[in-house]
């Protein structure tokens, strides 16, 4: 095939480029065009004419048997390959990218000599072949050790492609292997000069500064890594990990302790209160803040399990839960969240269905009951704690650069959990899918902000459908709208939007702190409120306040009340044999009956775990009390009951079965 043009301005205005370009300009530009894979055309100028000649025979001929030696190439496969591709070289010698690819399968063969033989064959037959340039620098040194031969391929591999990006990695990659990292950095900036998104050089610079010991800006560089991937291949995998042991690295070379005591101190004159922090391995989460006018303390109190993986995170976002709740209370606009036991029994009525299947399956009643109240627990720690979360990471990640690897390390763990629940096949097959629903989305909401500081993408491991994604992307949103221009306590109006919006507002009340605390003492600070008493045991409720109030009035006519202590001395001997796990079973069971109150007079009581036998209202009080005193003595104060000196006799006169 022959194509001629004459080459006039007809010409220069359907190839804009050739304008004011002398021969080797048209033709140089020509064969670029014209080039098919790598079968380059024979470009000729004779007088106004310049012809291109198109061997159409050759590649119709050649180019199956090309692919075929691509594919078995990139395969790994060079004992077919080679075959092929002499084959085709003995039909085309003048093809340099086949000599260029037998060079590329004696270098991996680890015969360099001959690759470097090859090469040049390629590039003589085209000198601005890149990837042979480039593959020729590699070669001298990586085997060669030669720096000074290899950079005249590198400089000439550039001349042709100057924003061949592929090329300025490789080449910095190269430099970087043999100890010239300065020298590397160069190549790696140039590339990203050229295209600021290109994650290998990212990862290229991060590798480069922890071997300097810039390990925070080493960190830094890895997460551009993983926010500038396009997909989730092998190397976003690489790039991930890398990303995990810088921050360990952080975690246990630096001292965060100053960050948090600075901190800790601007609270404290915030708030006029000191703060205590303190290990408590005891605690049900990993992380607790105790305010201290829930618990009619001078100081407040941050809890944390030292064996959680970068804590020191979770003591800060504790403290930060004190900040926003300090600049609410300035303008009195601090809310508590507030969820009793009417909320945990409207929460029940709706999931009446699946809690009758777990009973039809066999499952023990107050198994059921433990399951249920955990869910309850569960979604309204997240309906309570996901909105505000989102203000405090954010706030985290801005503000607190040294703190941003025990972040990434510790929000990265707690995803991983969340995912756990909500995939596990035991809970997905006992859990109602609605349940499951809603804290996916919680979940996603959280996922999606962690990929957004830090590039992780974890949202398709939920397993989510593509509405509770769309839902929690909506929800994300609305936080965007509020993140850079909130205002005092706007967290609490995220909290009760997406519970209407996910049909989650029976779980809970906000509250005015301020007029909660005129009528009733918290037992607990807004989420210890549900942790601590998930029973309702201190949640107000008129009827059974009235019914408490006759019963210790005349507890207080009567003194010491005797039929109380023998029935303490009966609970003595039934619990002697039980495990502190047993009796807390019952002590909770008892717990969820007197949340209706206890008429004293009544005979009607029983309790399921203990078969066959029935109560009458002072005996469950003293079954109540003694249970309570023997497996969780740290809340007995909480139950109100004054039967201390009844208790006191109870032990002297209980004689223990041998």
């Amino acid at each position: 095939m022959i194509i001629s043009h004459k080459i006039d301005d007809f010409l220069f205005t359907i190839f804009p480029k050739l304008t004011g370009g002398g021969n080797s300009l048209i033709i140089n530009t020509l064969e670029e065009y014209y080039k098919y894979g790598p079968y380059k055309p024979k470009v000729t100028i004779q007088g106004d004419w310049v012809t291109i000649e198109i061997n159409i025979e050759a590649i119709s001929s050649q180019q199956d048997d090309y692919r075929k030696t691509v594919e078995l190439c990139e395969q790994g496969n060079y004992q077919e390959a080679k075959p092929i591709l002499q084959k085709l070289i003995q039909q085309n010698p003048t093809n340099s990218e086949y000599h260029r690819i037998l060079g590329q399968i004696m270098s991996d063969e680890g015969d360099q000599d001959k690759a470097i033989d090859c090469l040049i064959d390629a590039l003589r037959w085209d000198s601005k072949n890149g990837y042979a340039l480039l593959l020729m620098g590699n070669i001298f040194i990586k085997f060669k050790k030669d720096v000074f031969t290899a950079m005249k391929y590198y400089d000439q591999s550039l001349a042709v492609n100057p924003n061949d990006i592929i090329t300025l990695n490789n080449i910095g990659g190269n430099l970087m292997q043999q100890g010239r990292t300065d020298e590397g950095k160069i190549y790696f900036n140039k590339a990203l000069e050229i295209d600021p998104n290109y994650p290998n050089s990212h990862l290229a610079i991060s590798l480069v500064l922890e071997t300097e010991g810039k390990l925070l800006e080493s960190f830094d560089s890895a997460i551009t890594t993983l926010k500038v991937c396009k997909s989730k291949d092998g190397f976003y995998n690489n790039a991930l990990s890398h990303t995990i042991e810088v921050a360990k690295k952080i975690i246990e070379s630096e001292d965060i302790s100053k960050t948090i005591n600075h901190y800790k101190h601007k609270l404290e004159f915030d708030c006029d209160k000191l703060i205590d922090i303190t290990v408590d391995d005891e605690i049900s989460t990993a992380a607790k803040f105790e305010f201290a006018e829930n618990y009619n303390r001078e100081k407040h109190i941050v809890k944390y399990k030292s064996t959680y993986k970068a804590v020191e995170h979770l003591v800060m976002h504790e403290l930060v839960h004190l900040d926003l709740a300090t600049q609410a209370r300035k303008v009195n606009s601090n809310v508590l969240f507030v969820s009793n036991q009417q909320n945990n029994k409207l929460f029940n009525e709706r999931i009446q269905e699946d809690l009758n299947r777990l009973q039809e399956i066999g499952i023990p009643e107050e198994n059921i009951v433990k399951f249920a109240n955990g869910m309850f627990d569960g979604l309204n720690r997240q309906i309570y704690n996901t909105p505000i979360d989102l203000f405090i990471e954010d706030f985290l990640f801005n503000e607190f650069e040294l703190l941003r690897p025990y972040q990434f390390i510790s929000l990265f763990t707690l995803l991983k959990e969340g995912i756990n629940a909500v995939t596990d096949k035991n809970i997905i097959e006992l859990a109602p899918k609605e349940i499951v629903s809603k804290s996916k989305i919680y979940n996603l909401v959280n996922a999606i902000q962690f990929k957004e500081l830090f590039g992780v993408d974890l949202i398709n491991e939920f397993q989510s459908s593509d509405n509770e994604v769309v839902t929690a992307s909506k929800l994300y949103a609305e936080y965007l709208d509020y993140k850079d221009v909130k205002s005092p306590a706007d967290e609490y109006k995220l909290i009760q939007n997406w519970a209407d919006t996910l049909d989650l507002n029976h779980q809970f009340e906000l509250k005015d702190e301020n007029s909660y605390h005129s009528k009733t003492s918290s037992v607990d600070s807004i989420l210890d409120e549900i942790e601590k008493d998930p029973y309702g045991i201190n949640t107000p409720d008129p009827a059974k306040e009235k019914l408490q109030e006759a019963f210790l009035k005349n507890q207080e006519e009567i003194g010491t009340n005797m039929a109380v202590v023998m029935f303490m001395v009966d609970a003595l001997e039934y619990f002697q044999d039980k495990s502190k796990e047993e009796i807390k079973e019952i002590a909770m069971e008892i717990a969820m009956q007197g949340t209706q109150g206890f008429n004293p007079e009544s005979k009607n009581y029983r309790i399921s775990k203990i078969k066959g036998k029935q109560f009458s209202g002072y005996h469950i009080l003293a079954y109540y009390y003694v249970s309570w005193a023997l497996a969780i003595p740290e809340m007995l104060a909480e139950l109100g009951m004054p039967f201390e000196n009844e208790y006191k006799i109870a032990n002297t006169l209980y004689q223990p079965k041998k």
